[in-house]
């Protein structure tokens, strides 16, 4: 029976691990963060946005003058790669940010620590775990939400010695 659980580990542990921050695991072309010896950019005030970059930054009007100026360059360049999404993929980007609003300080925390522990992974593991997250992704709901029932109820030690488990095979059960 142990056996049998196996593979299902290793896709719950990647959809855990990137199921609030699953955008994180999709490559985005979003500038590198800057170096953090150079000198900050002078801060912007609201006034000197564009109307394009104020209707995109329209939820940040009452803070962006108060705002770190790193923070409002990061949101500048931010709203110039949004601008060039498709409407599907805005929408997607909608929801994900919902769900972070949504989450208690608690779960942000949480997600926050998996993202850095996944940085942290060697390129391989990443790929690995990106692909099994990418076939649980594909399952349908209610098998993805079988395996998560089955997950929730193994004793926390039992979850622990499936991380080093290789992912299933495609299809494979």
């Amino acid at each position: 029976m142990r056996r049998s659980f196996s593979w299902i580990l290793p896709l719950l542990l990647a959809a855990l691990l990137a199921g609030p921050t699953a955008a994180s695991l999709h490559a985005q072309n979003f500038p590198a963060p800057p170096n953090q010896n150079m000198p900050p950019p002078p801060p912007r005030p609201w006034s000197s946005l564009t109307p394009a970059q104020r209707d995109v930054l329209s939820p940040l009007r009452d803070k962006w003058d108060t705002l770190p100026p790193r923070r409002q360059q990061n949101m500048l360049q931010k709203s110039e790669h949004w601008v060039t999404l498709p409407p599907e993929k805005r929408d997607e980007v909608r929801l994900r940010i919902a769900h972070w609003q949504a989450m208690t300080p608690e779960q942000r925390k949480e997600a926050r620590a998996n993202l850095q522990q996944f940085r942290q992974l060697p390129p391989e593991e990443r790929a690995r775990l990106h692909a099994t997250f990418e076939h649980f992704q594909e399952l349908p709901p209610e098998q993805r939400e079988k395996l998560m029932q089955q997950f929730r109820q193994l004793p926390p030690e039992q979850r622990v010695r499936f991380q080093g488990q290789p992912a299933p095979p495609p299809g494979g059960q």
